[in-house]
């Protein structure tokens, strides 16, 4: 949620013309990670959990992307407060699938 919360205040800068662009793109993902992460604890299978947490995993590794290409085009200096939370978030998704992935196998 902290990353989503990053990402909406990082791209209430961007010019106004990225309304529509890459701004509505970012916060597409953003509220894709918890979303997902959510569906998929509320779900009754730790495979449909796994599966759920893949597509976060996905929407993170778009966010990555965008936030190097927000640098690009000079839409953010520094953004390494927010590579910070969305290197945290992906490194929590990716040890939970792991242990997920462990236990089924248990």
């Amino acid at each position: 949620m902290r990353l989503t919360q990053e990402i909406y205040a990082l791209t209430s800068t961007f010019p106004k013309e990225e309304s529509f662009g890459l701004s509505s793109q970012m916060r597409r993902a953003a509220v894709s990670v918890p979303s997902n992460i959510a569906e998929g604890c509320a779900r009754n299978s730790t495979k449909e959990l796994i599966h759920f947490l893949s597509i976060a995993t996905g929407s993170l590794s778009e966010l990555d992307t965008q936030l190097e290409l927000t640098k690009r085009l000079g839409y953010s200096e520094d953004k390494s407060n927010i590579q910070a939370t969305l290197d945290e978030t992906t490194a929590l998704t990716l040890a939970m699938v792991k242990s997920l992935k462990a236990k089924l196998q248990a």
